[in-house]
């Protein structure tokens, strides 16, 4: 049977076997920033399930930019390693290892969900946030540190590091994190970024920051890889970031040459309301896509392989994106493949359980 599902996707030099993504997922399970088996066996078990582009979760450019102290980084060469021999087992099961950059902002120093999720303080290993303006994500929380110029000029010089670094470790395709209420969503809502200079106010001073930041990783990654943007498509709270912005700033992003918009939503501010249902943000990457004429992914409540299927074979995203389905199939992509009838190759060691 012929599937929209598992038909190839080709972006700049690279091609995925289908449109089945990883979605970046948080494990909590580093330790300063290192990958491990853990990680190794959660990204490879993905890769052997199925899927063509397997999304490392937010690694972050600096220690300050972790959300736990349990985060991924690629702050420096040490780190590159352990990633490089993921990777080089990702592709050894015919897929694409990707990485998501990230700096949490005001949403750092958290403690890992199975702890809470509280903020850490610095007498038990936490650290000073920072953000657009001196506003805390919880009211009863301590109140971020402002970015001043030079801390702004160290966050982009940081991304660029890290980029380099990414490139080293073998990865194929980048994302940038501007979603989920984390620092370059920050700065894009008016929610959270308060600001009275070049980076606050307007629509264009908001989006300033996270059009650096591509220049920056721009300037280190190879114009021939895929180079995606997560955004968070609406704040789902009145007078804050929305579709109509998402649209405009995807603009932008297609002329600075990002090739896909990974369309998320939600995450800047806690007393955002949001729909729950499934398929609830397929429109908006049915938005963008139509309206900027650029490749999308669409991600949330998305379960099964006949509603993959017919997001891609109506042409409502390029790519669907999968979080905590793929945490409960590992084999997704299998497992999806048998669901549709689709022929696909399977790793040999699993053949016998095509039928």
């Amino acid at each position: 049977m012929s599937s929209k599902l598992f038909s190839p996707l080709s972006i700049k030099s690279i091609t995925l076997k289908n449109r089945i993504a990883i979605s970046p997922m948080c494990q909590y399970s580093a330790t300063d920033g290192f990958a491990n088996d853990w990680h190794l066996v959660h990204l490879g078990s993905r890769a052997s399930g199925g899927a063509g582009l397997i999304i490392q979760e937010a690694t972050s450019v600096s220690p300050e930019g972790r959300i736990s102290p349990e985060d991924l980084g690629l702050w420096k060469d040490e780190q590159i390693e352990k990633m490089q021999q993921i990777n080089r087992f990702i592709v050894s099961q015919n897929a694409v290892p990707g990485i998501q950059l990230a700096h949490a902002g005001r949403k750092a120093s958290a403690a890992s969900p199975w702890n809470g999720g509280r903020k850490v303080p610095i007498a038990e290993g936490g650290w000073d946030s920072v953000a657009p303006s001196a506003v805390a994500y919880h009211e009863n929380e301590e109140t971020p540190i402002a970015l001043d110029k030079v801390g702004i000029q160290k966050v982009i010089a940081d991304f660029k590091s890290a980029t380099k670094r990414a490139l080293q470790a073998e990865f194929q395709v980048m994302e940038i994190h501007a979603a989920h209420g984390y620092l370059m969503h920050q700065f894009l809502s008016p929610l959270s970024n308060f600001r009275t200079d070049e980076y606050g106010g307007s629509f264009e001073n908001r989006i300033r920051l996270t059009l650096e930041v591509v220049d920056a990783v721009q300037a280190g990654w190879p114009d021939n890889l895929p180079l995606l943007v997560r955004i968070s498509a609406t704040d789902w709270a009145e007078g804050g970031w929305n579709i109509e912005e998402s649209i405009q700033l995807s603009k932008i992003l297609k002329e600075k040459g990002v090739d896909l918009i990974d369309v998320s939503s939600g995450g800047a501010v806690s007393h955002q309301q949001i729909p729950l249902r499934p398929n609830y943000q397929v429109p908006f990457a049915e938005s963008i896509k139509k309206e900027v004429g650029i490749l999308t992914g669409a991600v949330g409540l998305i379960t099964e392989a006949t509603q993959a299927e017919e997001i891609i074979a109506s042409g409502k995203a390029d790519l669907v994106l999968f979080a905590r389905e793929s945490l409960r199939n590992p084999n997704l992509g299998l497992t999806f493949a048998h669901d549709l009838e689709a022929e696909i190759v399977w790793p040999k060691q699993y053949e016998r359980a095509k039928k």
